[in-house]
């Protein structure tokens, strides 16, 4: 298993690690531009490999303030071996690097992937509602 930078063409391989695991979809607009654009504007994306297949992804935005961290993810075969624990690692690490604060989103039910970020050091910020519009043409 290793951890490394996003490359051309990861994509496909890493848009079928989120739709397995449900962090992430082209429906909801994670394309290769968005992912690449990213990076350009100062994120990260890291993709973990097991014998050249993508099993997990961390990927790390940048809002000019703080990075944020999305589509943690590790397809269900490779979980609960730690991999989560180390992306989200290599993600913190990167924002110390960086020197910015990083946040996250969690659903409310993902108890164990609570559990996981407070012990990284992660605190709740409080009873935040979060809402979007993903769709600005409709």
């Amino acid at each position: 298993m290793k951890i490394r930078d996003y490359q051309k063409g990861d994509y496909e391989g890493l848009i079928e690690v989120w739709e397995t695991t449900g962090v992430g979809s082209k429906k909801r607009g994670d394309n290769e531009q968005i992912i690449e654009q990213s990076i350009v504007m100062g994120g990260k994306m890291l993709i973990m490999e097991q014998d050249n297949t993508i099993i997990g992804t961390s990927w790390m935005t940048f809002d000019g303030r703080r990075l944020h961290l999305h589509h943690i993810a590790v397809l269900p075969e490779y979980q609960n071996l730690g991999y989560g624990k180390l992306l989200t690692k290599k993600s913190i690490l990167f924002a110390k690097e960086k020197g910015y604060q990083i946040k996250l989103e969690v659903h409310k039910k993902n108890t164990k992937a609570i559990k996981l970020y407070e012990q990284l050091g992660f605190e709740y910020l409080g009873d935040y509602d979060i809402y979007i519009i993903r769709n600005l043409n409709a």
